[in-house]
């Protein structure tokens, strides 16, 4: 049953919280939806009820209104719960080492550099060269031939001459023979985690690489010591 409102208009309690919805820019609540129907039922028409089927279904109206308030109450705690385990998972990978697909890496020359490429398929030759930051290849890694999967390389730290190069960033580009052509393969190299960025609104955690850069940490391929 329709309310009287101003002018003679019939106004359900439903009509009157879609009217206020639209022209107010912050949504009406449960509260609000409960004292519309309130005022509704105080000023029916003595002589004609409201029928029980309409009441009904406004108080249906009613519960889903609370019900998508309490939806978003859990959406947003559950949003607070994930980043609480985010930033809680960001502190333990801050000075651990990663593996990840990359060309470059910072390398203590002082020890053996240990990486892998990805051979899609088997090759007769395999070999990576071996880049300083100055773009120069100081030394190559012959691997022979290799079956498909990771193929596991390592590098002393010296240059063809066997002279123990400075620590720094280096370029590792590996590269497999098919043949008479010659293709490039993806390095998985070791990279030091530096900091953390914690993903904005339930984003990605974003890896901060020393020698590399920001990483999503779903490109982590192996997380170290």
């Amino acid at each position: 049953m329709s309310t009287n409102s101003v002018g003679g208009v019939g106004t359900s309690a439903l009509d009157q919280y879609q009217i206020k919805s639209e022209t107010k820019s912050k949504e009406l609540g449960k509260n609000e939806f409960l004292n519309l129907l309130v005022a509704q039922l105080n000023n029916q028409n003595p002589l004609e009820p409201q029928g029980n089927g309409e009441f009904i279904a406004q108080l249906a109206q009613f519960s889903q209104v609370e019900g998508v308030e309490k939806l978003n109450d859990s959406m947003s705690s559950l949003l607070s719960g994930y980043q609480s385990s985010q930033a809680l998972q960001a502190s333990s990978l801050v000075g651990r080492k990663v593996i990840v697909p990359s060309e470059t890496a910072v390398v203590d020359t002082s020890e053996t550099f240990k990486a892998s490429a990805v051979l899609p398929t088997s090759s007769s030759n395999v070999y990576v060269n071996i880049y300083d930051s100055a773009g120069s290849v100081v030394n190559r890694v012959n691997l022979g031939e290799q079956a498909a999967g990771n193929v596991s390389f390592m590098w002393d730290g010296k240059d063809s001459s066997g002279n123990l190069l400075p620590p720094g960033t280096y370029k590792f580009e590996a590269q497999a023979v098919y043949g008479a052509e010659t293709k490039g393969l993806y390095t998985m190299l070791p990279a030091n985690v530096d900091s953390v960025t914690l993903g904005q609104n339930g984003g990605e955690l974003m890896l901060n690489l020393a020698g590399i850069g920001s990483v999503g940490l779903s490109q982590v391929q192996v997380i170290g010591q």
